[in-house]
């Protein structure tokens, strides 16, 4: 039996994945007719990313996770430190992409490009990232980590209840930032067509 965790990394990876993929399919809409609208989907997108990803999946992932593995698969090391390393700037890319996005809304076309050539490269890494992770760090911790390892990591990671999985309950604090998502980005993280 797979450890909670391991479920629990890969929905949170899955619910990223579909949030790059709408972030990247409004990118290459644009917006359209609702500018307005269109600016306020990528800034709770952006949110969403530092909130959940950066504040609550990485520490985890870095403090946790990747030390059990590095000391017990020497094989991953090289890699675990290219993870951590890029974990280190996840906040900074956001932020990179918070004020290029604010620049493009508050100056105009001008400032498109350069919004979307760092969304699509931020896109790419991530996923890649993502991708390394699931098949090569998880598959070694699973086959290295004692029970009691797993158990520790587990009590960590569940208590990350991201309801944009859904697989916990909604969250009051959070209900105006997913309706936000939700109702305006397209599939297949939202219902919207902006």
């Amino acid at each position: 039996m797979e450890p909670s965790s391991i479920h629990i990394i890969r929905d949170e990876h899955a619910t990223l994945a579909a949030m790059l993929r709408s972030l990247g399919m409004m990118v290459a809409r644009g917006p359209g007719a609702h500018p307005q609208n269109f600016f306020d989907v990528l800034r709770a997108m952006l949110f969403y990313i530092d909130e959940f990803p950066e504040r609550l999946h990485h520490p985890k992932e870095t403090e946790l996770l990747f030390p059990k593995v590095a000391a017990r698969s020497p094989e991953t090391a090289a890699l675990i430190a290219q993870l951590d390393r890029e974990h280190e700037l996840g906040e900074s890319n956001v932020r990179e992409l918070q004020h290029l996005l604010l620049a493009w809304e508050l100056l105009g076309e001008s400032r498109r490009e350069p919004f979307d050539v760092a969304a699509k490269r931020y896109l790419s890494f991530y996923l890649e990232h993502m991708r390394l992770e699931e098949t090569v760090i998880l598959p070694a911790a699973m086959k290295v980590l004692s029970a009691a390892d797993w158990k520790d990591i587990d009590a960590a990671f569940e208590t990350n209840c991201d309801p944009l999985t859904g697989q916990y309950p909604r969250d009051p604090l959070y209900d105006q930032l997913f309706t936000r998502i939700v109702n305006h980005a397209p599939a297949p993280i939202g219902l919207g067509e902006d």
